[in-house]
């Protein structure tokens, strides 16, 4: 009984030796083993075997085992393994390689019919595992999304080949790897998470191998278009300089978008403005420049009937329709002007003389807007205020007077169009020069309109150099009525004009100026309105000119 049971055990060790050695068995990467084939003979039996010519070609598992790795079953001396060569350190599209065998591949259990025969094999195997020469590192193809290459290198054998332990032992009931079945590819390998490597060696067992510097490598023109800032991880930008000044953050705000037209078939198309309509709102916003005190407009001719009243009340409403308020129109008529008569009444208290007589009240310390348009007349459509002088003869307005209105007007209105008289004599025309910023000149191409213009110019030149800055700042205000154009003198006086006098503004005839009555600027013609606008910017420019140069 006893001799039964040990001969039935000896042929269950001899067939667990011969599926060992058959496992071993180099094959052809394109066959699979057949399993109905007879087991191979016992190494012992058979001590070295000679490769077939197929074999030869065809080298069984070339990409799992490397080249020149001597057969499980070829016993040799175990020789010292070489220091692996040291690896950069993977890409960031790469998971770095566990330091333990696969997990998808268990470790296999010790029959329980062991004994001395598979220890031997054992044995075998671990010896072959140390008798692994390293193969030569190929040359690494071009990267092209940098960091390491997608070409995949042998690995050691016993070390994460799918099919194997850490120890080189096979499992039980499962296929060498290198079989083409779903779950056991080499592309399981090459997957992040399943304990792969891609592109680099696992650290071998007994210790850890500590990853060299990244080194980054320049971008194939394919990466750059998936990557035009570089890799992660790899180019790190320099963290640039940020400036919290306010005028810097100012200049790097988006410029605001052109509005559409506003006018004819471009506003139905919602195109941009055309180049009237661009350079109309170019003016306007130089119009509404926001100036650092309030300024002085002088408009100043000494002949009469020159233009000077239109051209003053033109001015303002330009003004106070581009900057929406905030102007006033003074009539400094040292006795009686005409401006209560080309403006719309509307306060019966409104002349010079009855604000003078209410100056104690008005420069109270909580004085109001109200109280002091009180005595001014509002103008709806343009959207400013008028002082008329007085519409008797009784009382003359001297210097002390200008000074006393100039600087009530000066504390509740940002701009002041100065209408004056004829008298260039008078003290109040005088004060008006000397507060001026700007000066408007009115004329008609005439001979005598232009003459007494030619004339203040010179007197004005003798004044000082105060003065002369003040007409090189001028602005020529060219207002002809019906009949006013005599070509002749154009032609020879305005070269002098235009070389005197800062600009030159042409405007056009309007019979609603002509008419003599109140002025309405609703009621003007589109070029005529476009035409005060246009003196409106040109003024604004010169004020802050001035306001620029110290004096």
């Amino acid at each position: 009984m006893t001799d039964s049971h040990n001969s039935g055990q000896h042929k269950d060790r001899e067939a667990a030796a011969a599926e060992v050695r058959r496992m071993w068995q180099p094959t052809p990467s394109w066959t699979q083993p057949d399993p109905n084939s007879e087991p191979a003979a016992d190494p012992a039996e058979t001590p070295e075997q000679t490769p077939d010519a197929l074999s030869e070609e065809f080298p069984g598992d070339s990409w799992s085992r490397p080249a020149g790795q001597a057969a499980p079953w070829e016993k040799q001396q175990p020789q010292p393994q070489p220091e692996p060569p040291s690896q950069p350190a993977p890409s960031w599209t790469q998971p770095a390689a566990e330091p333990t065998a696969s997990w998808t591949q268990p470790a296999a259990e010790k029959p329980d019919f062991e004994d001395e025969n598979l220890d031997e094999v054992g044995e075998t195997e671990a010896a072959a595992a140390t008798e692994v020469e390293e193969p030569s590192t190929p040359e690494p193809a071009s990267p092209v999304f940098g960091g390491q290459s997608f070409n995949v290198t042998s690995p050691p054998h016993g070390q994460g080949t799918a099919g194997q332990s850490s120890t080189g032992q096979s499992s039980a009931g499962q296929g060498w790897a290198g079989q083409s079945s779903a779950d056991q590819g080499w592309a399981s390998q090459s997957s992040a998470g399943q304990g792969g490597y891609q592109g680099h060696e696992a650290p071998q067992h007994g210790g850890h191998t500590a990853p060299a510097p990244q080194q980054s490598q320049p971008l194939s023109p394919a990466a750059q278009h998936f990557f035009p800032q570089g890799i992660p991880g790899q180019n790190v930008p320099q963290q640039r300089d940020v400036s919290y000044r306010t005028d810097e953050l100012m200049q790097a705000l988006p410029l605001p978008r052109e509005a559409p037209a506003e006018r004819g078939v471009r506003s139905v198309l919602r195109l941009r403005p055309g180049t009237t309509e661009r350079t109309e709102r170019i003016a306007r916003m130089t119009a509404a420049t926001a100036f650092r005190r309030p300024v002085t407009i002088v408009v100043a001719n000494p002949k009469g009937g020159s233009g000077k009243t239109p051209t003053t009340l033109l001015l303002a409403g330009a003004l106070g329709q581009a900057r929406g308020g905030g102007v006033v129109a003074w009539d400094n008529n040292e006795l009686r002007g005409n401006m209560h008569l080309r403006t719309h009444d509307t306060n019966a208290r409104s002349t010079v003389t009855d604000m003078l007589q209410a100056m104690a009240m008005l420069t109270q310390p909580d004085a109001r807007l109200g109280d002091v348009a009180a005595y001014l007349r509002h103008q709806v459509a343009g959207q400013y205020d008028v002082l008329t002088s007085a519409t008797t003869t009784y009382a003359q307005i001297e210097a002390k007077d200008f000074d006393q209105i100039h600087r009530l007007l000066s504390r509740f209105y940002k701009v002041l169009v100065i209408d004056t008289g004829n008298n260039e004599g008078s003290s109040n025309w005088r004060e008006a020069m000397k507060a001026a910023d700007a000066l408007v000149i009115p004329i008609k191409w005439k001979s005598l309109s232009c003459a007494a213009a030619v004339q203040m110019l010179e007197e004005l030149d003798n004044q000082g150099p105060e003065a002369q800055r003040l007409i090189r700042r001028a602005i020529i205000a060219v207002s002809n009525g019906p009949g006013d154009i005599n070509r002749e003198v154009e032609k020879q006086l305005r070269p002098y004009f235009e070389s005197r006098a800062a600009a030159v503004v042409d405007i056009p005839t309007d019979q609603h100026i002509a008419a003599e009555g109140p002025l309405d600027h609703s009621a003007l013609q589109p070029a005529t309105r476009r035409a005060g606008l246009e003196l409106a910017a040109k003024v604004s420019e010169q004020i802050t000119i001035a306001l620029n140069v110290p004096r």
